[in-house]
């Protein structure tokens, strides 16, 4: 069974409902369909039903209009307190939420949806902007960063060819604690997702000290203490070069007494530049499955789409979005 396989027979063990504010893309209609057929989440579309110009069969589908909503001035009237501080008028609240994201993203927070997916027409600020106003962080957590699951055939690096990437689709160059604060995140997403024990590499060109100390490597030597210090259960190494982190037989030279070394399945970028590269020639180069850049640290979950995606992956990203809402 396939990982996505795996995460919709988790999602199918307590269904939850996913918002799509982008109802106009036919690809977005295309998922919703989909995920209808296969059952293991509720979709609801967000737009106006008579405007939605479609061939495809939504029509047992729930399409929500946000201005005719009768939900719409409650959401209203909570936006505004949750943004009044910032000088948001109840006017300018009317307004805001008329905008199918926004709207959308105030029925995940109000409890009428669980989750949200959102980018096939939207930028990543527009669907993360909503999400970060009005849902905010998650307890114990400092950061949102972003994640990878990449799938990789015919190797037994990582969890049977399964790893976690981080940070490779938001924070540009993390300092020491927010580095920190990416692995934390990922070791809970690795558990929620996978449920297998998290193995962390901190990722370098040095390995614990092979390379003359420079701010690039203090940086993840201290991000590595950092997690140490903040999460003592987890397992962790850095910094550490990839080949030490997932072949045995080069951990048992350059790190023969690390508990990671050569077992590592989340690998942790030092800045977006390596952990972009990375995820991309993993996922060319070796044919691997790469689902996201999926959210990590919000409240509730709300993740982005690449604008170039299809509809199988929005499927696959609304399943990645039920399980994490579990």
């Amino acid at each position: 069974m396939s990982f996505i396989d795996t995460i919709k027979e988790k999602a199918r063990e307590s269904i939850k409902t996913i918002v799509l504010p982008e109802a106009q893309d036919i690809r977005v209609q295309e998922a919703a369909r989909k995920v209808t057929d296969e059952g293991f989440a509720k979709v609801i579309l967000i737009g106006d039903r008579e405007k939605i110009k479609t061939e495809i069969d939504i029509s047992d589908i729930e399409v929500i209009n946000p201005e005719i909503s009768p939900k719409f001035e409650e959401y209203a009237e909570a936006f505004y307190e949750l943004r009044k501080a910032k000088g948001i008028t109840l006017e300018q609240a009317h307004e805001i939420l008329k905008s199918n994201i926004y709207f959308g993203t105030m029925m995940v927070k109000m409890g009428d949806a669980d989750g949200l997916v959102s980018g096939s027409v939207c930028s990543t600020a527009d669907t993360l902007r909503p999400a970060l106003q009005i849902l905010k962080t998650a307890p114990d957590t400092k950061l949102v960063s972003s994640f990878f699951i990449i799938d990789v055939p015919n190797t037994t690096y990582g969890e049977e060819g399964m790893f976690l990437f981080s940070d490779c689709g938001l924070n540009t160059n993390p300092n020491a604690d927010e580095l920190s604060e990416i692995a934390i995140s990922s070791s809970k997403t690795w558990k929620e997702l996978i449920g297998k024990e998290p193995r962390i590499a901190m990722l370098s060109y040095s390995t614990l000290g092979s390379a003359p100390l420079t701010d690039l490597t203090s940086k993840v030597i201290e991000a590595t203490k950092l997690v140490r210090e903040k999460c003592p259960d987890l397992s962790v190494e850095g910094e550490i070069q990839l080949d030490a982190a997932l072949v045995p037989s080069v951990a048992n030279k350059k790190a023969p007494e690390s508990k990671v070394a050569g077992k590592a399945n989340i690998l942790i970028f030092p800045d977006l530049n390596a952990g972009n590269i990375g995820y991309k020639l993993v996922q060319r180069l070796a044919n691997a499955e790469a689902y996201g850049p999926i959210t990590q640290g919000i409240k509730k979950p709300v993740n982005d789409l690449s604008r170039g995606c299809s509809s199988e992956d929005i499927v696959g990203v609304v399943a990645i979005t039920a399980a994490q809402a579990k």
